[in-house]
């Protein structure tokens, strides 16, 4: 007999609130949970995978990116409007973000990496991609990555 695949429970978690924010017929709500559900469901389909928490909080995160990048634009561009509504999908999106690191712990990880990749070497800006690719598979989730990526030159760079 087949299993059925095990699902992520921050997945469950956003199903629910879809659901909750259908009977509240709360439309701006729904509407970004929906996006998040099928971004999940696009990448699910398109590599053949059941997503973990941690694959729905990378595609939280693009979509957040994908978000301040809009608001950035719109906000040049003067469309109050547009800014409105990507700000409230923003604020939905961070809901499903675990707590993140402070701009003090992400250095000491990343400290911490540097002395570690650099056991016997001394490291420069030049490894700034080996840092960061080691960084990212300890802070994913956990940090902004345009945090990371500042202390990561912070520390090579000193």
């Amino acid at each position: 007999m087949d299993q059925a695949p095990m699902t992520s429970p921050l997945k469950d978690r956003v199903t629910d609130d879809m659901k909750a924010a259908m009977r509240a017929r709360d439309a701006a709500r729904l509407g970004a949970i929906r996006m998040l559900l099928a971004a999940c469901k696009q990448r699910e389909v398109d590599e053949r995978i059941t997503l973990d928490d941690a694959a729905v909080v990378a595609i939280v995160d693009k979509l957040i990116k994908q978000r301040k990048d809009s608001i950035t634009a719109f906000t040049q561009a003067g469309r109050s409007d547009l800014v409105d509504k990507e700000t409230a999908e923003l604020q939905v999106l961070q809901a499903y973000l675990p707590q993140r690191l402070s701009a003090d712990e992400v250095d000491a990880v990343v400290a911490a990496l540097v002395a570690e990749l650099g056991a016997g070497q001394a490291l420069g800006p030049g490894d700034m991609g080996k840092v960061m690719g080691a960084a990212k598979a300890h802070l994913a989730g956990k940090a902004d990555m345009g945090l990371v990526s500042g202390a990561v030159k912070r520390a090579l760079a000193g």
